[in-house]
């Protein structure tokens, strides 16, 4: 998917037919199924926190299609995004938020837990920065078990104030861990501006201290994201270990669906959407002729349908009964305890 095409050298794209239309169309997915989301929510179909990954959305697809399909993956709790885009089914994704037994955790962890073994994303993880030792011990299995895989582990902005995650990056840079730490830096812990809670703005300067290779990315660019992990992984299959990368992108919505934004402005709202992603890799698309006005249509109704059919099978879904809340506590197949 990464390499670039022969067919296009007259041309200013560096990337295949291939890539960029599953930039587009995997894009505009997550788009469109997280706008559905939160016109779901607002009907209380959908409860509990909700964290929405609109303006993002290249943040997820840029790395996946510089990586491979044995490569692990875990974020989180802005989380339904990257799953979506490995290939897991809209919608299990859509049930788990409803609470529904067709969920991709059978309805207990909700949005911020999503889960998919078979595409190897490890999780969306609920407590801040928690993720990010946990993605160090996913790199170091990796080593140890002598693959060539490596984890790709996402935080927040705000997560970089957590001691885990120093300890977890000097371990990594230590042991020389296939791992690429990616900070989503999309401006705001929660409603915190990253210039009110840290001295340092240049986020990707925290490596630094680690002797840990550390870049900032323009994430609105699908393009720079896949560059720059696709850079990222090579070092890791190298043995050369660990990389920080400092996503700079912004997020349209609130931090969650309770969160009124009144910490920043309309205007650089509408500025930031000046650069969206979809917009961006839509435009190359349509200037260097690599699909045709009838092919993105195409792309734009199945991926409506995908939305639609999601919900579908989200609403039909049965609800987990009584006795679910006592499996997959432990390891065995049923805890002991029968509540009568």
């Amino acid at each position: 998917m990464a390499e670039s095409s022969s067919n296009t050298a007259k041309s200013k794209v560096k990337y295949s037919k291939e890539t960029y239309t599953f930039w587009y169309e995997s894009m505009l997915l997550m788009r469109r199924f997280e706008e559905k989301a939160g016109q779901l929510y607002g009907q209380q179909k959908i409860r509990g926190f909700c964290h929405l990954y609109i303006g993002q959305e290249a943040c997820a697809s840029g790395a996946i299609s510089a990586l491979e399909k044995e490569d692990k993956w875990i974020t989180a709790y802005r989380d339904h995004a990257h799953p979506l885009g490995l290939g897991t089914d809209p919608g299990a994704v859509m049930a788990e938020l409803y609470g529904k037994v067709t969920g991709t955790t059978k309805g207990k962890g909700g949005s911020m837990h999503i889960f998919d073994k078979s595409v190897n994303f490890i999780g969306g993880h609920g407590i801040v920065g928690a993720q990010v030792p946990m993605g160090l011990g996913i790199g170091f299995a990796e080593k140890y078990q002598g693959t060539k895989n490596l984890c790709i582990c996402y935080m927040g902005d705000g997560a970089v104030r957590q001691g885990a995650v120093h300890e977890a990056f000097n371990l990594a840079m230590l042991y020389k861990t296939p791992v690429i730490f990616v900070i989503e830096n999309n401006g705001y812990a929660m409603g915190t501006a990253v210039k009110r809670s840290s001295n340092v703005e240049d986020l990707s300067t925290l490596g630094e201290s680690y002797d840990m290779p550390s870049f900032a990315v323009d994430a609105m660019n699908v393009e720079a994201v896949h560059e720059a992990v696709a850079e990222a992984a090579e070092r890791a299959r190298s043995g050369n270990g660990p990389t920080l990368l400092e996503f700079r992108t912004y997020r349209y919505k609130g931090h969650s669906m309770s969160d009124p934004q009144k910490y920043r402005t309309r205007e650089e709202v509408e500025e930031y959407k000046g650069k969206d992603p979809i917009e961006q890799v839509k435009k190359t698309i349509i200037e260097n002729q690599i699909l045709s006005d009838d092919e993105i249509d195409e792309i734009n109704k199945k991926v409506k349908k995908q939305v639609e059919d999601a919900v579908k099978f989200a609403e039909e879904s049965d609800w987990p009964n009584g006795q679910d809340a006592f499996k997959d506590v432990y390891m065995q197949e049923d805890y002991p305890f029968v509540m009568e």
